[in-house]
């Protein structure tokens, strides 16, 4: 299996999860490289593009000593490197050839030269699947980007016509739950002329490099299968488990990458059990993001008074959850987990106390529990009434760990806008971004990962439970504050 195609330095597109995809499906990987990125989950800053000549040379060097079964095509990067390629390919002609048409990133960069689609449409005849997302079928098509799944089908329909190859339209950046693709073809090389594979959306922030890992499964299972429908049919599934179990993985603070090896994971009892927790905590934290309170706090647009009664029910639930790491304290079986959590205990009243003393002392903010805080802090008490030490530690983590992990996103994205002076919620955005805050947020998940292993089985599916309910009630606590407004 040869992949021509950038190089990501991060490990999560380009050549590297090409490797990765044909390594999972038992394909034998080779590499020439088009383009040196400089590229993190966050974003792409720089492009290389070596000499045109240098890459036919790498192609005529495999070719000339190497059987290859199949082709995978990816960011070509300009005219020269796509004039290159086609020559290549008309002189080999390989059995199986994929196209990924890389034009633009998933964070927006550009990864082709505007000046280089023509030459890109000239390449397209020369495969025998393609694989755009909806921005690059539109832009082969020179029209609007499908908002719909009829219109995808019916773009995909006429690049296959003007082509001759067969088209994988995708549907993954349509909105809504579901998450079809499709094999559309006019030549009849498949049984049908359109042939769908309906699949549910995967919600996680993981998913740099989808397509190129998509497009070089599909031409390493398609060397091996000589169907584009079976191919699909087994690529599909492994690819839907790969970003389920992205958050596995903890790569980056941006867009992390799929999980390619997912199949080869050790099972749960092998695992480490935050590794477990993480990623069930995964769709709620998806959750937080989108909420418009977050959002609007991150610009620093989130009206006051909404802030206020978010602040003023973060005082009062903090009172409850100090009582609550109190218990943890008297349950704590080792004397670190004892001192770690009545010292954090203390942090809470003093943060509630900040809070009235700066912020709520300043302001007329309306007194009472709201709904949300009292559920919240009934189920952390419920817990520590348990008696069970290991189910009170895994209902009281998700406000370390998520609240860590929301901060230090918040906190990037607030410095990569340039760290307004006058942005009105700098300070909070700055207090869960502290490295203090994540250190502790680091031996509360180390404490509760003590804990499972000190328990039992029933505990273990009692903690998974108990933290899932807290993750839930994070969300809702994020999200109330627009409600009462």
């Amino acid at each position: 299996m040869l992949s021509i195609a950038g190089s990501d330095p991060s490990g999560g597109a380009g050549i590297q999860a090409d490797l990765k995809s044909i390594a999972a499906h038992g394909g034998y990987g080779m590499a020439a490289i088009t383009a040196l990125t400089v590229q993190n989950t966050q974003g792409v800053w720089a492009v290389h593009v070596p000499p045109a000549a240098f890459l036919a040379q790498q192609l005529d060097a495999l070719s000339d000593d190497i059987s290859i079964d199949a082709v995978k095509i990816g960011m070509l990067g300009d005219a020269e490197v796509i004039a290159a390629v086609r020559s290549w390919l008309e002189k080999v002609r390989p059995a199986v050839v994929v196209l990924d048409p890389v034009m633009v990133a998933t964070s927006g960069d550009r990864l082709l030269q505007e000046s280089a689609e023509a030459a890109l449409r000239g390449l397209l005849p020369l495969a025998d699947l393609i694989t755009p997302n909806l921005a690059e079928l539109a832009m082969l098509m020179d029209e609007q980007e499908a908002d719909s799944w009829p219109a995808a089908l019916e773009q995909g329909r006429r690049l296959a016509s003007v082509t001759g190859a067969t088209i994988l339209v995708k549907g993954g950046h349509l909105d809504g739950g579901s998450c079809p693709d499709a094999l559309v073809n006019t030549g009849g090389l498949l049984s049908e002329e359109v042939v769908v594979l309906q699949g549910e959306r995967v919600p996680t922030r993981n998913s740099h490099g989808t397509g190129c890992s998509l497009s070089s499964a599909m031409a390493t299972a398609q060397a091996r299968l000589g169907d584009w429908e079976a191919s699909l049919r087994q690529v599909k599934p492994w690819l839907t488990a790969a970003l389920q179990n992205s958050a596995l993985l903890g790569v980056g603070r941006g867009n992390g990458p799929i999980h390619h090896f997912h199949h080869l994971q050790p099972p749960a009892s092998a695992l480490g059990f935050a590794d477990i927790l993480w990623a069930e905590a995964q769709p709620d934290l998806e959750a937080i993001y989108s909420l418009q309170f977050i959002r609007d706090l991150t610009d620093g647009s989130l009206a006051e008074n909404q802030f206020a009664y978010y602040l003023a029910q973060d005082a009062i639930y903090l009172n409850g959850y100090s009582r609550v790491l109190a218990r943890a304290s008297a349950l704590a079986p080792t004397e670190a987990g004892q001192l770690f959590w009545a010292r954090s205990a203390q942090q809470c009243l003093e943060v509630e106390s900040e809070l009235h003393r700066t912020w709520l002392s300043t302001r007329t903010v309306e007194p009472g529990l709201g709904p949300v805080t009292k559920s919240y802090v009934d189920h952390l008490t419920a817990a520590s009434a348990s008696g069970s030490y290991a189910v009170l530690v895994a209902a009281v983590l998700p406000c370390f760990w998520l609240y860590a992990e929301v901060g230090k996103t918040l906190h990037a994205e607030f410095l990569a806008s340039g760290a307004p002076a006058d942005h009105p919620y700098s300070a909070w955005l700055r207090t869960y971004a502290d490295e203090d805050f994540a250190a502790a947020t680091r031996q509360a998940i180390a404490l509760a990962d003590d804990a499972a292993r000190r328990g039992s089985e029933d505990e273990r599916a009692a903690m998974i439970v108990a933290f899932r309910q807290s993750c839930r009630f994070e969300v809702e606590f994020f999200d109330a504050p627009r409600h009462h407004a």
